[in-house]
């Protein structure tokens, strides 16, 4: 996942990418982490995965922005949850690099728009590895991170105690004809592009969530060490 400058007393945070993961199945697992690292039983985490076709409504979303019928949803194979984290109607599905950080921000980083800043810092960096350049824009409405006039990634968060869960949906091979199907993010008239949309090129999951998790561990001055199997 390449070298992170190491400092003496840094946390240990261990990250990978475990492939594609039910999203029901991925809340439990973010559950039983943030309780772990609580309680002392685990260090820090960040997972990285794909999901089957969902569309999770968080907790600032009206259901309606779901536009497509039942027998739509039935047809695509695609599931709708409610969720924890904040933010609007979402799409996740193959192809899209979802990130999970499992962090304690006590005691030097409680402050939600600088967790958030960080996260939006994660993607923009990565997408520069793979010859993309974005950055942010101004509003709460524009949470995420933007490429040439599109949004290319989404984050809703959420915190307890100021450990983290949920984290941030990046578009690397995503079919973005699903987002159709949705308000997306609460912005009807919003342009969802991917990475492969804006170079052409289709890079494998893991090689950006190796690249997502060296800026991550970088930017909140952690040890990366790899995701143990079975986790």
């Amino acid at each position: 996942m390449g070298k992170v400058a190491v400092a003496e007393g840094q946390r240990t945070l261990r990250a990978g990418f475990v492939g594609r993961v039910p999203y029901a199945e991925a809340v439990s697992l973010q559950e039983r982490l943030r309780d772990d690292l609580r309680h002392g039983r685990g260090p820090e985490t960040f997972l990285l995965l794909e999901h089957p076709h969902v569309f999770t409504v968080g907790r600032n979303a009206d259901r309606a922005d779901v536009l497509a019928p039942d027998a739509w949803l039935e047809g695509h194979g695609v599931t709708v949850h409610t969720t924890a984290r904040g933010g609007q109607v979402t799409y996740h599905g193959p192809g899209q690099l979802v990130g999970y950080p499992i962090l304690d921000l006590n005691p030097d980083r409680r402050d939600i728009r600088r967790y958030v800043h960080d996260l939006q810092e994660v993607m923009i960096r990565t997408l520069a590895d793979f010859g993309v350049e974005a950055g942010r824009r101004d509003g709460p409405e524009h949470i995420g991170v933007w490429a040439e006039g599109g949004k290319i990634a989404s984050i809703g968060v959420h915190l307890k105690r100021w450990l983290t869960s949920h984290g941030f949906a990046l578009n690397v091979t995503t079919d973005l004809e699903f987002f159709g199907a949705i308000v997306a993010c609460g912005l009807p008239d919003v342009r969802m592009v991917s990475i492969e949309s804006l170079t052409g090129t289709r890079f494998e999951l893991e090689e950006v969530a190796a690249r997502a998790a060296h800026h991550l561990a970088e930017i909140f001055g952690r040890r990366l060490e790899p995701l143990p199997a079975g986790v």
